[in-house]
């Protein structure tokens, strides 16, 4: 078979391929199209937005609009008036339907108990009381991330040195708020709070890392989950840098000058005995001599 010709036979054979895939893609929308038409259709209430957990729901968030019966979830409504003034539970995306699942129950009124809701399944809610410069200057909101800074005494050591390290990173915030409490005088004191999303395991980290020391929160950029390799920092470590010797700028340092006597020379020769004084001044040194009258 010539060249021209093998060329031709490839061409019409991928051709005949093409147009059977062609055939087969357009047959199978027709058939799905039919269904669609001769599958029962049944009213759905569905959100026309974005709705974060928390949010009630009134005549603006959502719509009704026609769902095939067979695709309809268990729970979903089919008449406005059913969700509206519910609170959200779940996240639920524009376009989504809106199911009992997705809601606070009726018997619970809006406000009570809702974090309960907000808690991701296998994760735990952690409060922990911070002051204004703890809590990030009351910069924070539910949906920020958090890494938890932990100061404490560095066990094992006698020095009563502390260390200053990230103990949890990407940590979410699930709540702020306030508890009073007495604390001094008897008098009551507001107290800030944040609730955290974590882990059992993390959860028990915070809980004892808040009883050994203090906690700082730091917060993070909206898109940044990057972890970060931090060894901690300690009072030696800021003065001193890594190597543990002070640094010494602008200046050398200036060691004891070493007074070394030469041999005195004989009484008759001169009154007088010679000295030679070395001075070392970092990594240089000079030397000077002199005499002492007798």
């Amino acid at each position: 078979m010539t060249r021209p010709n093998a060329a031709v036979v490839v061409t019409v054979i991928a051709l005949v391929i093409a147009g059977i895939a062609s055939w087969k893609v357009y047959s199978y929308l027709q058939k799905e199209t039919r269904k669609a038409k001769t599958s029962p259709m049944e009213k759905a209430v569905v959100a026309v937005v974005n709705l974060p957990v928390g949010a009630k729901i009134n005549a603006t968030h959502v719509k009704v609009v026609d769902w095939p019966r067979e695709s309809k979830i268990p729970g979903a409504f089919g008449d406005v008036t059913a969700v509206i003034n519910r609170v959200v539970v779940r996240t639920i995306i524009a376009g989504d339907l809106i199911t009992e699942q997705k809601l606070l129950p009726k018997d619970v009124r809006a406000g009570a108990g809702m974090m309960t809701y907000a808690v991701p399944d296998g994760h735990r809610a952690v409060t922990v009381g911070v002051n204004e410069v703890a809590g990030v200057a009351g910069f924070l909101s539910p949906g920020n991330q958090v890494d938890l800074v932990l100061t404490t005494q560095i066990p094992g050591k006698n020095s009563g040195e502390n260390i200053s390290k990230i103990i949890l990173q990407s940590v979410p915030v699930l709540a702020t708020g306030q508890i009073t409490t007495e604390q001094k005088d008897g008098k009551p004191v507001v107290v800030p709070t944040v609730t955290l999303d974590l882990t059992p395991e993390n959860a028990e980290k915070l809980v004892l890392a808040s009883s050994k020391g203090s906690i700082q929160l730091l917060l993070r950029n909206v898109i940044d989950n990057a972890h970060v390799a931090s060894r901690g920092a300690t009072i030696t470590k800021v003065l001193t840098g890594d190597n543990g010797s002070l640094p010494v700028q602008g200046q050398s340092r200036i060691k004891t000058a070493r007074i070394k006597a030469m041999k005195p020379v004989q009484e008759s020769q001169s009154i007088t005995a010679p000295y030679t004084v070395e001075i070392i001044r970092g990594t240089t040194k000079t030397s000077r001599q002199f005499t002492l009258d007798h």
